[in-house]
């Protein structure tokens, strides 16, 4: 499925992988980055409203929808820096050397790696509905952690977590899509078929992006967090407020990567582009707005 009134374009990421990106609009550059378990086309109707006054680009993250699925011959292949380059990559490619980072979920991870390793290049970050990886796995305790089930499983050594996932495919993304969208109206029928159909094209790649969230995207953070880094551009967070089940303050957490820092909670369900547009095309130029102002 694509976004009415995007081109397409097949740019080279890290690496020379190719990637999968729509551009529409004209004007200041922001990159929209989607989660799990979607594609680029999550973000249609904020990327329509945002192409009236912007330039526009939504890539499918490589090894989801139709980008590139390399093999994770090493645990580099799907680790948010490299994902993080290919941003940076098809950015430059275009001929934009800086822009606004948005992302959701998976995308979101993505984001902020770039946001740490190429701080010159994003002018705002905006993050939907996630932590920082280091956090995430901290605050993951006791019988109310099953709601992260998925991200144990597909830490698992590689083999079995594919096939377990292989065998029952459309159940198991289907089940994200159902249960994380409160509503039960966000998606048409058609477009749930095309995330579940996307989704099981690319299971090997899936489970190596968040079995790289376990392992070497976790010791990046470490080291991030030991040696003081911290997130230079203004950011902002929208967030279900799922912390209160869990026992912490997202807010707290995110300030500590990022002192310049605005933290919204919403009503809306995880699929919150696709379910209250509106909202986020608001938060994405709010931030834009505090980036035009703020000092670097």
């Amino acid at each position: 499925m694509t976004i009415d009134s995007f081109d397409y374009r097949t740019l080279a990421g890290d690496g020379g992988v190719d990637i999968n990106v729509a551009v529409g609009g004209h004007g200041p550059a922001v990159v929209l980055l989607h989660g799990f378990p979607q594609t680029h086309y999550m973000w249609r109707h904020v990327a329509q409203s945002l192409a009236r006054d912007h330039t526009v680009v939504v890539p499918d993250l490589r090894g989801y929808g139709d980008s590139d699925k390399p093999p994770a011959e090493d645990p580099t292949t799907y680790s948010k820096r490299t994902m993080a380059a290919d941003v940076v990559a098809i950015a430059r490619e275009l001929g934009v050397e800086h822009f606004g980072l948005i992302g959701h979920d998976r995308g979101a991870l993505v984001a902020v790696r770039a946001g740490l390793d190429h701080p010159t290049a994003v002018d705002y970050l905006g993050i939907l509905d996630v932590l920082p990886t280091l956090d995430t796995w901290g605050v993951l305790h006791g019988v109310d952690a099953k709601v992260a089930w998925h991200l144990y499983l597909m830490a698992q050594p590689p083999g079995l977590p594919e096939k377990m996932i292989a065998a029952v495919a459309p159940e198991f993304f289907g089940s994200f899509l159902d249960a994380w969208d409160p509503t039960g109206a966000t998606f048409s029928a058609e477009e749930r078929d095309y995330y579940v159909t996307s989704s099981t094209a690319a299971i090997d790649s899936i489970v190596a992006d968040y079995r790289a969230t376990a392992g070497i995207d976790l010791e990046m953070e470490a080291a991030d967090r030991e040696r003081g880094a911290q997130l230079t551009m203004p950011v902002g967070v929208i967030s279900q407020d799922w912390g209160s089940q869990l026992g912490f303050d997202a807010s707290d957490l995110w300030r500590a990567w990022a002192p310049d820092l605005t933290y919204q909670a919403t009503t809306s369900g995880h699929f919150m582009a696709e379910e209250n547009p509106e909202e986020i095309t608001r938060f994405v130029t709010g931030i834009e707005s505090r980036a035009a102002v703020a000092p670097r």
